[in-house]
Order: structure tokens, then C-alpha cells, then sequence
């Protein structure tokens, strides 16, 4: 379809060259088509740069949900590690949730209310599958606690912090330290290990 067409050449303009630096002109001339006959699938370039951001940020959150629906919910510990594993994977590897990473930290300025709009959207749609699986775990005693509130945040500081080091570094030896940081040791140590330790007792 053109349409699909036109979007997948504007994810590589997008990316490549940004917001400023990307032309309609480029983009359907990739596709093989006149810059006016665009207009037919989208409204203008802010049209087109929003749907193409959209359709990334739902490929963040269906891979994420699909993550979850196949994770063994008996072992918290290995789920956590692997979903820290998997977000380097997609940003790394994902040609559009490269750009969905780069755009939500770097935004044009005109569009910069919308784009926070979806960051916020999709943000709170993770953290509520991320509270259902901590109030899970918390409920079959494989964690300690009270409130599924408080191990989210501080694991989601985690994932912010990951997802910092691929806006600005993306070092490899810096990411595995991250993923294997005290600060995690530390948070599992709070909520697993000492369920695991009253358990031998």
C-alpha cells in the first residue's frame, strides 16, 4: 500500500535527518511519486511525522505486552532482567523505535506538546502492566510488600536510566553495567531476595 510505503520511507528520512531535515519532496521521490500526490494520504508533513510516531510507539508497546504475556510470572527476578534486556534490544536493533527514542527525547519544538502527550500515554500504560505483575507477585508471596506502587518506580528508574545511556551513549560496556548496577542488586534484594532468604528458613 502507498500509504504504508510513504510512512517506511518517511521513518528513514525522519531518522536520518530529523524533523528540519527531512523534505516531502525526498520521501515521495523514494516512493516514486510527486510531492503533491502525498497530500492525497496525509495532511502535511506534521500529519505524516505524527502517524509515523505513532506507529512506532505502538510497535514499543505491543512488543512490550507481548513480552509480558509470555513471561513466567513464578520468577520475578529472571522476568525483570529479561524486560531490561528486551528495551535495550528494541532501541538498539528497531529502526523505529530508534526514531520514537530519539523524537521523545528530542522533539521538533512545535510539536513538542503532542509528542509528550504520547510519551505520557504510553508511559502509564506500561506502568500500570508493571504494577499488575508487581501486585502479582506480591499476592503469591514471591516478593515482599504491601504495595505494587513502590517497586514499580523504582524499577522504572531503572529502565529511565537504561534508556538514557541509549539517547546518549548507547556503550555497550555501559549498558551491561547498568543492567547488572548495584541499583538493581540493591532493589532485589529489598523485594525478592529476602522473601527467597525467610523461605529457606
Amino acid at each position: 500500500m502507498k500509504n504504508n510505503a510513504i510512512k517506511g520511507s518517511a521513518l528513514k528520512y525522519f531518522t536520518i535527518h530529523g524533523y528540519e531535515g527531512a523534505s516531502l519532496s525526498q520521501i515521495a521521490e523514494e516512493v516514486g511519486m510527486k510531492k503533491q500526490s502525498i497530500y492525497a494520504y496525509f495532511k502535511g508533513k506534521d500529519d505524516l511525522f505524527l502517524q509515523v510516531l505513532r506507529d512506532a510507539k505502538e510497535t514499543e508497546l505491543s512488543s512490550k505486552l507481548q513480552y509480558f504475556s509470555k513471561v513466567d510470572s513464578k520468577n520475578p527476578e529472571k522476568d525483570l532482567y529479561g524486560f531490561l534486556q528486551l528495551v535495550i534490544d528494541l532501541f538498539q536493533k528497531n529502526e523505529q523505535l530508534k526514531f520514537w527514542l530519539r523524537m521523545s527525547f528530542f522533539p521538533p519544538v512545535h510539536l513538542e506538546k503532542e509528542i509528550e502527550r504520547e510519551v505520557i500515554d504510553i508511559e502509564e500504560k506500561i506502568q500500570t502492566i508493571l504494577e499488575r505483575k508487581f501486585q502479582d507477585w506480591i499476592n503469591a508471596k514471591l516478593i515482599v510488600g504491601d504495595a505494587a506502587m513502590t517497586p514499580t518506580f523504582a524499577f522504572l528508574g531503572i529502565v529511565d536510566s537504561i534508556m538514557l545511556e541509549l539517547v546518549y551513549g548507547n556503550d555497550e560496556k555501559r549498558l551491561e553495567a547498568k543492567l547488572a548496577s548495584s541499583l538493581l542488586d540493591s532493589i532485589l534484594e529489598r523485594y525478592f531476595k529476602s522473601m527467597i532468604h525467610t523461605k529457606k528458613r
